[in-house]
């Protein structure tokens, strides 16, 4: 993906982030440490790119170098300690003096790298993904959450209800009913007779 249509859809899924909230501000709607933590991005340049910025252009090799060093400070084992490197190259398959080589110009190999992120339950794209699309893809579940609350109804416009209406196969009526149910399965629990307040008519 070019940089600029890898910027275009981030600055797209901002825009929708914000309608979805109110036009609140995205700092306050996104964890930016928990984005950084999940793309392998320093929480500057997550501020930044969430506020319309652009990342240093910077090499694939040293891209995978910058993620692989912060892989090692971000991730801790069990015992609160960091992983070493030979048990970091361990997980890649590696020797310990190839996981130095990437460290210092190399670049790992897609088995190698899968096996990392595998190992450390990373996103697909955490070693090579450039800046804009790794941050695009770690905010698509912030996007869904936000739209599906405001929106109760959107998983109900799915591909195939719309394929179904589209070719005749739901009556009008049947639309109506529809929409009725989900206005009733939507409505707040008070409004329909169930909150606190609620009784059963007969003094109980």
């Amino acid at each position: 993906m070019a940089a600029d249509d890898a910027y275009a859809r981030l600055a797209g899924t901002l825009e929708r982030i914000q309608h979805a909230s109110g036009h609140a501000e995205l700092v306050d709607i996104v964890d930016v440490e928990d984005l950084s933590f999940e793309t392998g991005i320093p929480e500057p340049v997550v501020r930044a790119l969430l506020s319309g910025g652009r990342a240093e252009e910077i090499s694939v090799t040293e891209r995978v170098r910058r993620r692989l060093d912060f892989l090692r400070e971000t991730r801790l084992r069990d015992d609160g300690k960091k992983y070493t490197l030979e048990e970091i190259a361990a997980a890649a398959g590696v020797t310990r003096q190839t996981m130095s080589e990437w460290r210092r110009k190399g670049m790992p190999s897609l088995e190698s790298a899968d096996r990392l992120r595998r190992f450390f339950s990373l996103p697909p794209g955490f070693f090579f993904a450039d800046e804009p699309e790794a941050l695009d893809e770690a905010l698509q579940h912030h996007l869904q959450d936000l739209e599906s609350r405001s929106d109760p109804l959107r998983q109900l416009r799915t591909p195939e209800i719309l394929r179904l209406a589209a070719r005749g196969l739901v009556s009008p009526s049947g639309v109506q009913a529809m929409a009725q149910w989900a206005e009733a399965v939507t409505r707040p629990a008070v409004a329909r007779g169930y909150g606190p307040s609620s009784s059963t008519g007969d003094g109980r």
